[in-house]
């Protein structure tokens, strides 16, 4: 082995030993933990009722401390962990409540559902909204990192990639949902039914990360319906109120309240 490869070894130890993994089961461990507090008793049994949200409760905030623990270390930053677990904590009745919103959307929504129960251990867009709106409350606490490997670890399940800092309203329901990708800067109003292949993403960026804080997605309004394959684009954009976009359209300037888009583009107030 060369000296030059020996050296290079050399100073990836030095990082190696400096490096603190966010471990993957305990990324898990929160996920199921908060899930668990949710939607108790969908993904494991309930010995004890009277301790059951008490053990949830704390292996979250266990987990989500050695979580924030590691980030502190891999970035090399101070934050203040109690203050935020503790936030994200007195979080969980409002995420409770819109997770609701969303689980009823669905269910009113798609004639296929047979009970909340099967959306709730069967649908992988009630999944990715569920992983969205967790990662949304921390990105919204300004911790780091672990929203995106929240939202990566939806994507890899799922199959639908929504950017932790995009806001997205209540009664949000994902129809089928794979290859669904919802980006940084968008805004999603209230009552919005989006199906799979659907991309809400940012014209070509030619400045790249200079744009960054830049509103650069589109904002989708209420009551809007966005069927497959639709892609609309650009931070200028904006969808009004009850709009249908069709299939395979493809958007780069604002459309009215009250249309029809069809795939070629075409604009038809209803």
């Amino acid at each position: 082995m060369s000296q030059t490869v020996e050296h290079w070894l050399s100073l990836k130890k030095e990082n190696l030993n400096e490096m603190q993994m966010l471990k993957k089961e305990v990324v898990r461990d929160f996920i199921q933990s908060t899930w668990g507090i949710l939607f108790p008793g969908y993904s494991d049994e309930i010995l004890d009722g009277n301790t059951y949200f008490e053990l949830k409760l704390n292996a979250l905030k266990k987990n989500l401390t050695l979580l924030i623990h590691s980030i502190e270390q891999m970035l090399k930053i101070n934050l203040d962990t109690g203050n935020l677990v503790a936030a994200f904590v007195e979080k969980l009745p409002e995420l409770d409540e819109i997770l609701c919103m969303d689980l009823e959307a669905i269910f009113e929504g798609d004639p296929a559902s047979n009970s909340k129960t099967e959306i709730i251990l069967c649908y992988p867009g009630f999944y990715a909204i569920f992983m969205y709106r967790i990662a949304h409350e921390l990105s919204n606490l300004d911790i780091p990192l672990l929203p995106r490997i929240l939202s990566e670890e939806a994507h890899s399940r799922t199959g639908i990639d929504i950017h932790p800092s995009a806001c997205i309203g209540h009664h949000f329901f994902i129809d089928h949902g794979t290859g669904i990708v919802i980006g940084e800067t968008t805004s999603i109003g209230n009552y919005v039914k989006i199906y799979q292949g659907v991309t809400l993403g940012a014209l070509s960026l030619k400045d790249g990360h200079k744009l960054k804080g830049v509103k650069r997605h589109p904002t989708i309004l209420d009551h809007v319906t966005i069927y497959s394959e639709a892609s609309i684009f650009g931070g200028d954009t904006v969808i009004g109120p009850n709009v249908t976009i069709g299939s395979n359209a493809f958007i780069t300037s604002s459309v009215p309240e009250d249309s029809i888009v069809h795939s070629q583009g075409k604009k038809k107030k209803i």
